[in-house]
């Protein structure tokens, strides 16, 4: 990492088995406002194992995101990303923004033409590392999350989604086709 504090490296990899669940309920519950249980976490990791994944330092898992995908009723398939979070002392060093890379790169390989999320109106840093990554706002959900505030839809499209006429930014459409930050190691294949 370049931050010289932290001589650990991360390593990002993709979801392994249930001995990650524990990590990621933990890192979620800290940092999300919505509380899930863990039904929701195995709804979406069990079936989508291949969109979730992890960065990992000293054997303690200090970053995630969780997605699905599935078929929309406008007949574009559709990657969801339901959860994203990075332990506080590790933001800032591009762990976030790799993750959705990664997560965004494996919907498209598996065949999605968009992918959508929400995040809340005054979550300012994720909204704008999704949209430094091709994500635009879609629509503002009123009253969306159980604490009372709204939502913002965010969605980026695949510029070969017979859907979408116009082409997305380059950086969103080679999604997981960068380099990984200083001292992130990349998923293996």
């Amino acid at each position: 990492m370049a931050d010289d504090s932290m001589a650990s490296a991360v390593d990002l990899r993709a979801y392994r088995d249930e001995t990650d669940l524990e990590g990621i309920m933990t890192l979620i519950a800290a940092d999300l406002s919505e509380p899930y249980s863990i039904f929701t976490y195995r709804y979406f990791i069990h079936q989508w194992p291949s969109l979730s994944f992890v960065a990992m330092s000293n054997g303690s898992i200090i970053g995630t995101i969780v997605c699905k995908m599935d078929e929309h009723k406008t007949g574009a398939m559709r990657g969801y990303v339901a959860m994203l979070a990075v332990d506080k002392t590790f933001r800032k060093r591009g762990i976030g923004k790799w993750l959705v890379r990664e997560a965004t790169r494996a919907m498209r390989d598996a065949g999605c033409d968009e992918v959508v999320l929400e995040t809340e109106v005054t979550n300012l840093g994720a909204i704008a590392l999704y949209e430094s990554l091709g994500f635009v706002r879609d629509k503002r959900l009123q009253k969306y999350y159980l604490n009372g505030n709204d939502a913002f839809r965010l969605k980026l499209w695949f510029s070969r989604s017979p859907h979408v006429a116009e082409v997305v930014p380059a950086d969103a459409a080679a999604a997981g086709t960068a380099e990984a930050p200083a001292g992130v190691a990349s998923p293996a294949p």
